[in-house]
């Protein structure tokens, strides 16, 4: 998964591998024979995984990937619980870490408050009388987005985000990026394609927020619900599609802090940047133009009275999981259900371990990597590390289509990676970070402030190219073009993707495959953009750009070709950057597995030959169960391809098709010219 921002996204696009058992290495079990690896090799590998699967109510997929999920949410409540018990010092990070997650748990004191916490800023909204105190509430709840890129959209009730990092151009200073925002469903398309089912959604959202604002007893609901609703389209219509919104030469767009007012009327810009402590400010990366400029018209030509209960809406939308249990199970009822089709809320410890994870992340981090990563698996990982890096040094001095000068830019950019296994090297400080015991909704507030003031502290010190993405705690990778950097989180590094019992054949195509995946984002669509130093700079000829331009259209056109609905097609240029890194991710893993064996034959194990244990490895790391609303959810909005078609990706590996005696006619066979191979 490739990064442009600072925080998490899905895990991996796709739940992964297989079942959390004593057997190492293949899920033999999980094969379904009478499938022909050629016809459907994800079928083949995971068939009878599949068969035998049922997607927990409170999911809405399932795989082990998942499950490695919820055994590392486990082991984070246990020592959560641990911290409290042990009567920490006040102040410290253990006394914040089990107070946060105590204070979420006592839903029978959230109870008894109410609305009461929100009364000052419902007051506040109430309280907006003309443009500028519009403008100056807007920006006073901007926040800092933790993900940029993977993320359209930013948080429900914020029209802008935020996100503070190195310049484009100038990659040893920070400046903020502003991003378009301010939807209550996942993306524009909800708003404005004409199709039943997204009609359908919209009437559901429609009738979502008539039901919050008559839960906290505001009148005329529905009225106003439709109103809310118009204004979102109204917002929807200005923003960038997703493909549009990974396009960094789109998202390349200086702006002076004089520019706003005449290239963005209608806000008043001076209460904005005032509110968001951002006044002092000069220079400025919009990353959505067009939605900088629609929602400023927005903002005057709108009744303010729509706007007011605009914001009602989303202040009460947001901050529902602290609410009483009606405003969580109402947010769920769309949100889960209705968008996602999962029928059943997830317990409340859980939900409270994810909120202290997103206000004190690297706090449980630390705690996390000293208990449940060994220094064993970190040597073993930052070991394949070195062998992956090895496989692309020689693939890349390999290709024939690319200049020497190329070249030599994309060895200096691989060398200068800077790659984090486990946990980041400093920790982060939450000292600045006031928790009080029973305070639930203050609690999340002041994270969400604390992180929004750690952020625009960027913009007065050096870049930090050491600043984690991740957290320890996180099953998940990622790649980060600006600072040239990996991060893979210890979570990930453990059964089912990194098995220290299995062989180097099953290693190799599960953790090697992502750890290849993730170096390839630096080469891959987006990636190559940058030079070594995170710069925006075109470091190839115009004939070695050309070529990887028509190689990677091809990748697109094999994706595009997938459709998992009648009427839903899997987008090929959305989700190329991903389809570019599996493909060379994969490839730069099978080589650096050869190289392992040094030369020796690879042993037989539970009757499969090294490159079968390597391919059935890296599909069944795919595998995954998925409801149809999930699905459709994500191709919409996720850079990612459906698990299944990830798995697939085999077929672009001259090795895959001897392995299983994969001929031509079969369907996923492959001419060798038809085999996208582009690094």
């Amino acid at each position: 998964m490739q990064k442009f921002g600072i925080a998490a996204l899905v895990v991996l696009g796709a739940s992964v591998a297989l079942a959390l058992t004593e057997h190492h290495g293949v899920d033999l079990a999980g094969i379904d024979h009478a499938v022909k690896p050629g016809d459907d090799f994800y079928r083949y590998a995971n068939g009878a995984w599949i068969a035998k699967t049922v997607i927990p109510p409170d999911r809405a997929s399932e795989g082990p990937g998942a499950i490695l999920t919820e055994k590392t949410r486990e082991r984070v409540r246990g020592l959560i619980e641990e911290a409290a018990k042990a009567h920490p010092k006040p102040g410290s990070d253990a006394q914040k870490v089990g107070d946060t997650y105590a204070s979420y748990l006592d839903e029978a004191a959230i109870e008894a408050k109410g609305l009461r916490p929100l009364g000052p800023d419902l007051s506040r909204i109430g309280a907006i009388k003309d443009k500028a105190a519009l403008s100056s509430y807007l920006g006073g709840t901007l926040r800092a987005d933790v993900d940029a890129l993977n993320s359209t959209n930013f948080h429900t009730d914020h029209v802008f985000g935020v996100w503070i990092t190195q310049g484009f151009s100038n990659p040893d200073r920070n400046v903020p990026y502003l991003l378009q925002g301010g939807l209550g469903m996942p993306d524009r398309d909800y708003y404005i394609e004409q199709t039943p089912q997204m009609a359908k959604l919209r009437e559901q959202f429609r009738g979502h927020i008539a039901a919050v604002l008559k839960l906290a007893k505001i009148a005329d609901a529905d009225k106003k619900a439709a109103a809310i609703l118009a204004l979102e389209t109204g917002i929807a219509q200005s923003h960038v599609s997703r493909a549009d919104s990974e396009d960094v030469h789109k998202a390349d767009n200086p702006w002076k802090r004089a520019d706003f007012a005449a290239k963005a009327p209608g806000m008043d810009w001076n209460a904005f940047f005032g509110a968001a402590d951002l006044a002092a400010q000069d220079d400025f990366i919009v990353w959505h133009p067009s939605a900088v400029v629609g929602i400023s018209k927005l903002a005057a030509s709108q009744p303010l009275d729509v706007w007011k209960d605009y914001l009602t809406f989303h202040l009460l939308d947001h901050y529902s999981s602290v609410l009483p249990k009606a405003f969580v199970d109402e947010r769920f009822a769309f949100y889960g259900t209705a968008l996602s089709g999962t029928p059943q809320n997830q317990d409340r410890w859980k939900r409270a371990v994810d909120a202290t994870d997103s206000a004190l992340g690297e706090a449980v981090g630390k705690m996390y990597a000293a208990r449940y990563f060994p220094a064993s698996s970190k040597a073993r990982i930052q070991a394949m590390v070195q062998e992956l890096l090895a496989a692309y040094h020689a693939r890349i001095e390999k290709l024939a289509w690319m200049s020497p000068k190329t070249k030599e830019k994309a060895l200096a950019k691989l060398a200068t990676l800077r790659i984090g296994v486990g946990y980041p090297d400093r920790w982060r400080d939450y000292s600045a970070l006031q928790v009080v015991r029973g305070d639930a909704l203050g609690n999340l507030m002041r994270a969400e402030m604390f992180e929004y003031r750690r952020n625009l502290a960027k913009l007065h010190g050096p870049v930090d190219r050491g600043e984690w993405a991740m957290v320890p705690q996180e099953v998940n990778a990622v790649n980060l073009p600006l600072a040239n950097a990996l991060n893979f989180p210890a979570a990930i590094l453990q059964p089912p993707f990194f098995d220290p019992g299995a062989d180097d054949a099953y290693n190799f195509g599960s953790i090697g495959a992502t750890i290849g995946h993730e170096i390839s984002h630096s080469f891959d669509d987006q990636g190559s953009q940058f030079d070594a130093e995170g710069r925006l700079l075109n470091w190839w000829t115009p004939q070695d750009f050309a070529h990887f331009q028509v190689a990677s259209a091809a990748l697109a056109r094999q994706f595009d070709a997938y459709r998992p609905f009648p009427d839903l097609a899997v987008n090929g240029k959305q989700t190329l950057s991903e389809n570019i890194a599996d493909v060379a991710g994969l490839s730069a893993s099978h080589d650096a597995y050869l190289l392992s064996l040094h030369g020796k034959p690879a042993p037989v194990i539970d009757g499969l030959t090294g490159d079968q244990r390597f391919f059935l490895a890296y599909t069944q790391s795919w595998r995954q169960k998925i409801r149809d609303a999930a699905l459709r959810q994500r191709i919409k909005t996720d850079g990612h391809a459906p698990a299944m078609y990830r798995g697939d990706t085999v077929r672009n590996l001259d090795a895959w098709y001897p392995a299983f005696d994969v001929k031509p006619g079969e369907a996923l066979y492959l001419a060798p010219p038809d085999r996208i191979q582009i690094w």
